[in-house]
C-alpha cells in the first residue's frame, strides 16, 4: 500500500527542508542582516516581520479557503506545491538584495521583500500542512509520516542554522555578497525538495468547499470554536516561540554578552545536532505514550539548561559550559516541534464532528498565520528590546545596559514561554482514547453505528470539541 512506502514517508518530509529551513534562517539572519548590513534601526528592522504578519491575517485564510475550493487533477494540496516550488524559492532569494537609498527607502524595499516571501510560504506551508490528513486516516501512521517530516525540519535546523552563517561570512567579496550569494543557494535547495514532496506524495480527493469569499474570513475564525483547535495553539505558539528568541538572539549573544561570535557554528552544531538526536528519541516515546509526553519530558530539563546559562553570561566566559547547556536545551527544543506537528492533523476531524465538514485546508491556513503571528511579534519584540537597551552595530564596547537587556531577552523570555508551554500541553484533550472516542462518534453520526453514545463518551466528546453534545455535527457550526 502507499502509506507503507518508505519513499512516501521521504517524500513529505521533504518539503518542511523548506518549511523549517527558511524559517530558521530569516529567525536567525533576517534582523542582523536588516541592522547591520543594511543599517535599519533595530526598532523598524524589527517591525518589518510584524507588519508583514499583518498581511498573513488576509492572505493564510483565504489561501486555506482557496485550497478547498481547488479542484485539480493533482490534487489541490499538491497542486499549490508545485506553483509553490517556484514561488517560495523565488521570493526567499530576493529577500537578500542590498540596495541603496534613504531610510524610508530601505524599509519599505524590505518589507515589500519580506511581503513577497510571506505571500510565497503561504502558497506552501498551508496546503503542505493540510496534505496528511488526506494522505493517510490512521492515527498511528499519521504518526509515522510525521516523525519523517520531524527529522527532515531536524536535517534542514542543521543545514540553515550553520551553513548560511558560513557563506555570509565566507563567500563573496563584502558580507551584502555572500548574503544574496546564501539566498539563492538555498533558493535552488528549496525549489528542490518542494517539487519532490509534490512528485511523490498522494492525497485522496475531498468534496470541494464552495464557501464565497465574502465569508472565507468568517469561516476561517470559525475554528477557533473548536476547543482542541484553541488549546493547541497555546501549545505551538509559545513552545515555538521559546525557540523564536533564542534562534533570532544566538548571535547577538555570542557577540555583545560573551564577546565571541567566532563560537557561533561550534554552539549551533551542538544544539542542532541535540535536536536531531532527540527527535528520534521522542518519536519511540511518542509511540509508546502520548503525543503530549515529549513535552512533558524535555522541556523541564530545557529549562533548567537554559537558567543555568545565566552563570556564563559575561565577557569571555568559558565557552564549554554554554556548549552543554546549549546542547541539553536542544534536546528540550525538539519536543515542542515534535508534538505540535503530531497533534495538529488530528484537529481536522474534531473539526468534521462539529461542522460535518473536512476543512484540512482552512485549519492548516489558521495555524500558519498564528505561527507567523507569534514569530512576528517575537521578532518585533526583539527589535523594540534591542532599540530600548540602546543597542549599537558599530559599537567597539557595548554598553552595560546592552549587555544586561540581551542577556534577559536570551534567558528570561524563554523561561517564561516554556512554563506557558506546559501549561496549554497539560490543558490539551486529545488523547489517543479520545481521539478513538471522536472516530466512534463520526461514524455514529454517519449512520454507521447504531449504539447510543454512553455519558463517558458524551463528556469526552464535549471536552474535546468545546461543544455541547447536541450541538455538534451541524453545518452552521463552519459559520
Amino acid at each position: 500500500m502507499k502509506k507503507s512506502q518508505f519513499s512516501a514517508k521521504l517524500a513529505y518530509g521533504a518539503a518542511d527542508i523548506y518549511g523549517g529551513g527558511s524559517f530558521l534562517i530569516i529567525s536567525i539572519l533576517y534582523l542582523v542582516f536588516l541592522t547591520d548590513v543594511v543599517g535599519l534601526n533595530p526598532a523598524l528592522a524589527g517591525s518589518i516581520p510584524m507588519i508583514g504578519k499583518i498581511w498573513d491575517a488576509l492572505t493564510d485564510p483565504i489561501m486555506g479557503n482557496i485550497v478547498d475550493r481547488t479542484q485539480s487533477k493533482y490534487g489541490a494540496k499538491r497542486f499549490y506545491l508545485l506553483i509553490g516550488s517556484f514561488a517560495g524559492a523565488i521570493t526567499f532569494a530576493m529577500m537578500w538584495i542590498t540596495i541603496s537609498g534613504s531610510a524610508n527607502t530601505l524599509y519599505f524595499f524590505y518589507l515589500l521583500m519580506y511581503i513577497l516571501f510571506s505571500t510565497g510560504f503561504t502558497i506552501v506551508m498551508v496546503p503542505y500542512n493540510a496534505l496528511l490528513p488526506d494522505m493517510v486516516s490512521d492515527y498511528t501512521q499519521r504518526s509515522a509520516f510525521t516523525m519523517y517530516r520531524m527529522i527532515f525540519s531536524a536535517l534542514s535546523a542543521i543545514l540553515a542554522g550553520l551553513i548560511p552563517n558560513m557563506i555570509v561570512n565566507r563567500v563573496g567579496a563584502t558580507q551584502a555578497q555572500g548574503f544574496l550569494i546564501m539566498g539563492i543557494t538555498f533558493g535552488v535547495i528549496f525549489f528542490l525538495a518542494i517539487l519532490f514532496t509534490f512528485a511523490k506524495t498522494w492525497e485522496t480527493i475531498q468534496p470541494v468547499v464552495k464557501t464565497p469569499f465574502k465569508e472565507s474570513f468568517r469561516e476561517s475564525f470559525s475554528v477557533f470554536r473548536n476547543r482542541s483547535f484553541r488549546l493547541y495553539l497555546g501549545v505551538f505558539l509559545f513552545g515555538q516561540g521559546s525557540s523564536d528568541f533564542i534562534t533570532t538572539l544566538i548571535i547577538y549573544f555570542l557577540a555583545v554578552v560573551l564577546r565571541q561570535p567566532e563560537q557561533y557554528t561550534f554552539i549551533m552544531s551542538g544544539v542542532l545536532v541535540s535536536q536531531l538526536l532527540a527527535m528520534f528519541f521522542y518519536q519511540l516515546v511518542l509511540k509508546k505514550t502520548s503525543k503530549k509526553f515529549p513535552i512533558y519530558l524535555g522541556f523541564p530539563i530545557r529549562m533548567i539548561a537554559t537558567f543555568s546559562m545565566i552563570f556564563f553570561a559575561y565577557a569571555q566566559a568559558p565557552i564549554l559550559p554554554i556548549f552543554i547547556a546549549s546542547f541539553i536545551s536542544g534536546l528540550g527544543t525538539a519536543a515542542s516541534s515534535v508534538t505540535s506537528y503530531a497533534i495538529l492533523t488530528d484537529l481536522t476531524d474534531v473539526d468534521y464532528l462539529i461542522t460535518t465538514k473536512r476543512r484540512a485546508g482552512i485549519y492548516s491556513g489558521m495555524a500558519t498565520f498564528n505561527r507567523k503571528i507569534a514569530n512576528g511579534l517575537a521578532i518585533w519584540l526583539i527589535g523594540l528590546l534591542l532599540a530600548f537597551f540602546k543597542y549599537d552595530a558599530g559599537a567597539t564596547v557595548p554598553s552595560a545596559v546592552t549587555v544586561d537587556g540581551i542577556k534577559f531577552m536570551f534567558i528570561a523570555l524563554p523561561l517564561l514561554f516554556m512554563v506557558a508551554t506546559l501549561y496549554f500541553t497539560y490543558k490539551f484533550p486529545i488523547t489517543k482514547a479520545s481521539y478513538e472516542c471522536i472516530q466512534k462518534e463520526i461514524r455514529r453520526r454517519l449512520g454507521e453505528l447504531d449504539e447510543k453514545a454512553t455519558e463517558e463518551e458524551i463528556k469526552i466528546c464535549e471536552s474535546v470539541t468545546g461543544v455541547s453534545y447536541d450541538r455538534l455535527w451541524k453545518a452552521e457550526n463552519a459559520r
